[in-house]
């Protein structure tokens, strides 16, 4: 741990969280949420970096890094990651806040759920508001009423399995530091810095129903999996989780939109989407399913929203803030400081 960051326990009336922080920074403070197989492990860098501009802050989720390993009940959606957050705002404070993939479904959620309490929102890579997987078309319409395809069952077990033996190579493809090289950031990026601590940091995933990957349950549709109600991919199943009304909310904050152009995870055409697996020919039985359209989805919401900026980061891959630093805090700090 840098010296420069300090990690302190956080007791709200919902869980006990770990918080980073940076205690020589001043200014508005900024929350920073991490993706899902993760912590705030990977918002450090960042951190450091903008401490001299703003009060930077980073939360690990519930079942995460080093907060409490509460149960995930997804039935709420992304509810319980969301109302942590917000029960840390709190305590902390109104807030702008930074989500990266599954958080900045999580971001969202709190800023629909409580405006007032959100200065200004960054989505990074954001899953679709309307989850991940199982729908299709811009407005994120329902492939399947049971969101076949999507949920806990859609992990990868052998990905699992690795996480569960601490695997430490990049021996297999499906190894934490094969998939952090090839998935979470462009192939080729030099991380090697703090590669060991990202692994680690995947490591800490609590695993098992009621974390990762969750609960699945069988169905006669295409890929023959739909969604449970526990653990984290079931937060984002489109059965349990949607917010296609953000528009409506008041106060309405700007949102600042941050997404890699070589995003493989999240994308129209997702390597992660069991749907364009299947049309690809990597999962058997394909029936035409379409793809879930990722970034489009994300996109005809926020044009709704319409208090938004765009910014494509050119060679950046699902970690814009990891692969292309320089490019990430400019336009952070642009939107954090209103240049």
């Amino acid at each position: 741990m840098s010296p420069s960051i300090k990690a302190e326990r956080v007791t709200t009336p919902r869980l006990t969280l770990n918080l980073l922080s940076v205690p020589e920074s001043a200014g508005e403070p900024v929350l920073f949420v991490h993706g899902n197989v993760s912590s705030s492990t990977f918002w450090r860098s960042t951190m450091l970096a903008i401490a001299g501009d703003v009060q930077p802050f980073a939360v690990d989720l519930r079942g995460f890094g080093d907060t409490d390993p509460e149960p995930v009940d997804a039935s709420r959606g992304v509810r319980d990651y969301s109302d942590d957050v917000l029960a840390l705002l709190d305590v902390i404070g109104p807030a702008h806040l930074v989500g990266w993939s599954l958080g900045g479904a999580v971001v969202m959620q709190a800023l629909r759920d409580r405006p007032e309490a959100v200065k200004s929102l960054v989505l990074v890579n954001p899953c679709s508001p309307y989850g991940f997987g199982g729908t299709q078309g811009p407005d994120g319409v329902l492939t399947y009423a049971d969101g076949a395809g999507s949920g806990g069952g859609a992990a990868n077990p052998d990905f699992v399995a690795a996480i569960k033996a601490r695997d430490l190579t990049a021996d297999s493809p499906v190894s934490p530091r094969s998939v952090l090289r090839a998935a979470y950031v462009a192939p080729g990026t030099d991380i090697s810095e703090e590669e060991d601590a990202f692994v680690e940091s995947m490591l800490s995933t609590r695993l098992g129903e009621d974390h990762y990957p969750g609960d699945t349950v069988a169905t006669d549709a295409w890929p023959g999996i739909a969604p449970g109600k526990r653990g984290v991919l079931n937060t984002l199943a489109p059965t349990n989780f949607r917010i296609d009304d953000l528009h409506t909310i008041d106060p309405k904050p700007p949102i600042l939109w941050i997404r890699g152009t070589q995003d493989v995870i999240v994308s129209d055409t997702s390597l992660f989407d069991l749907a364009h697996l299947g049309a690809i020919g990597a999962v058997p039985g394909w029936d035409g399913t379409p793809a879930q359209p990722m970034v489009t989805q994300t996109r005809a919401a926020l044009d709704l929203y319409g208090a938004y900026r765009e910014v494509a980061v050119e060679g950046a891959g699902h970690g814009p803030h990891l692969d292309r630093p320089a490019e990430f805090r400019e336009a952070l700090l642009a939107h954090l400081l209103g240049r």
